[in-house]
């Protein structure tokens, strides 16, 4: 049975598909049957760029626990991100 649940935000960045690297404008984000992962239910993460069409398209399959660790780890990596870049620029006034 297919859940429904999807969730989509804008978002700035780059992705690289078949023709190369595109701007992403849009990631999609479901918790459903994945395609190809062997998994009962994945978190699925499409970032797409819709004016180019599919050949603009990032998509991932990630088990529930994998996605998790994926969240925790860029959070992690944002705060240490953000505090270097805090501490560089306290270090040049």
């Amino acid at each position: 049975m297919c859940t429904g649940i999807t969730e989509t935000a804008q978002v700035k960045g780059s992705g690289k598909g078949p023709d190369g690297w595109f701007k992403l404008e849009e990631v999609n984000v479901s918790y459903d049957h994945p395609t190809d992962a062997s998994l009962e239910r994945a978190l699925n993460i499409d970032f797409v760029n819709p004016k180019k069409g599919l050949s603009a398209r990032v998509a991932v399959e990630l088990s529930p626990e994998s996605a998790k660790k994926l969240a925790e780890t860029i959070l992690t990596t944002l705060a240490r991100g953000e505090d270097h870049m805090k501490n560089s620029e306290a270090a040049q006034n």
